[in-house]
């Protein structure tokens, strides 16, 4: 079975342009609406037309700034993970790791306290924060308690892994 191209779909010509419009300029109610009865039903899957941005997922600096200005919260979690990177490749483990988990808890306070952090906004508001907060804070609790001779000893996980074993 071959599926219907239907013009607006992404990548093509004319995306996001008259998406849902009938032929004759009117907003279908239906969908599909302005078609035959039974024009869809063939087709396994139906097309997404759009998607609301996430809350706060606009510009983090006006429209007329460069496009790094724009984008500053998102830049600056990349940088400083990317630092966090660089600086495990040159065999500083546990520095960088706790560089990595910072930048996540900063991209977490970011989204929490900015109105508006750009592309650094994928979800809502709360599964962000909950998102980069938990993976900040596991990366920093497992970077510090990383053998050999961890800064952090939590007492009853050398159970769990004697009981595991």
């Amino acid at each position: 079975m071959r599926a219907e191209k239907t013009p607006g779909a992404a990548g093509e010509p004319g995306a996001g342009e008259d998406q849902g419009k009938e032929p004759g300029g009117g907003q279908g109610k239906e969908p599909g609406g302005g078609r035959e009865p039974g024009a869809g039903k063939g087709r396994r899957f139906q097309l997404t037309r759009d998607t609301a941005r996430p809350e706060g997922g606009g510009r983090a600096a006006p429209g007329d700034a460069p496009a790094p200005a724009r984008q500053w919260p998102l830049l600056a979690v990349m940088g400083v993970t990317g630092l966090g990177l660089l600086i495990v490749a040159f065999d500083a483990f546990r520095v960088g790791t706790l560089l990595i988990a910072l930048a996540m808890i900063g991209g977490a306070a970011l989204r929490w306290a900015l109105p508006s952090v750009g592309m650094l906004a994928v979800r809502s508001r709360f599964t962000d924060m909950i998102t980069y907060g938990g993976l900040g804070v596991a990366i920093l609790l497992l970077s510090l308690m990383a053998q050999p001779h961890p800064w952090l000893k939590v007492p009853f996980l050398e159970d769990v892994l004697h009981f595991t074993v």
